[in-house]
């Protein structure tokens, strides 16, 4: 089974073809992707790449996380996932004032 990655602070001249490149020094990349603005089509700074296995995944973070790309040391790490959020109103969620700690 494939792991997905997180990859933050991405220069905005960063592609998807120069993360695939790069990671692909660690491995097998199923997939590489730049999350982008829905408006402007602009890079949001973050991204997803998908390793073929987990080996390679954990092998990508432990060289990728804090090497620069385009001029920016990038964070890499095991992307979490998606949480299904239930629909209608957002839950509180214990932001009570009180002074007690």
């Amino acid at each position: 089974m494939g792991m997905k990655l997180y990859v933050g602070n991405l220069s905005f001249e960063a592609s998807e073809a120069d993360l695939r490149d790069l990671f692909a020094q660690a491995g097998q990349v199923e997939s590489a992707k730049i999350i982008t603005d829905m408006y402007t089509s602009r890079s949001r700074g973050f991204g997803f790449v998908e390793m073929a296995n987990r080996e390679e995944g954990q092998k990508a973070i432990d060289q990728f996380n804090g090497k620069e790309l385009k001029g920016r040391p990038i964070v890499v790490n095991e992307a979490k996932p998606q949480e299904r959020r239930p629909g209608g109103g957002g839950g509180g969620g214990g932001r009570r004032s009180s002074s007690s700690f």
